[in-house]
């Protein structure tokens, strides 16, 4: 019988991995699975928690930053996310208390904004640290 909750433990949990995709609840399922394991060889069922609790940890400890690291390399930033890191030229003066300020990333203008509330001339390369809702929040690069 405690074999039946452990597959059907494992096999939740694996269902949630593929909804989730976060790379958490695949451990707990390796964890049930091997305790699944136990109670059908009739391994008392305190040494199936503690086996399930421990090969959940060592599993998701172990392997999670580095799965993690490996199936995120992939990724590729789009749209507005990757002008971040970008240099851009001010094309109007930067002055946060007059909410003014533009500048041009690969030909479109874009308002524009200081991180640090400094005044930027009208000429100046800046660099875009975020952005926040249509402004660039770009700070000074001195250049």
């Amino acid at each position: 019988m405690e074999a039946y909750f452990w597959f059907a433990a494992a096999a939740i949990l694996v269902i949630v991995e593929i909804a989730t995709l976060g790379l958490t609840t695949i451990w707990f399922a390796a964890g049930a699975l091997i305790a699944g394991f136990l109670a059908l060889a009739k391994v008392h069922l305190v040494f199936q928690i503690i086996v399930f609790v421990a090969v959940a940890a060592l599993l998701l400890f172990m392997t999670r930053p580095w799965a993690a690291r490996y199936l995120n390399s992939q990724t590729k930033k789009t749209n507005a996310d990757s002008l971040i890191g970008e240099i851009c030229l001010v094309t109007q003066p930067i002055n946060n208390l007059k909410a003014e300020g533009q500048a041009e990333i690969r030909g479109q203008e874009w308002t524009a904004r200081s991180i640090d509330g400094s005044l930027i001339p009208e000429g100046a390369r800046v660099r875009i640290v975020s952005i926040s809702g249509v402004k660039l929040m770009v700070e000074n690069i001195g250049e």
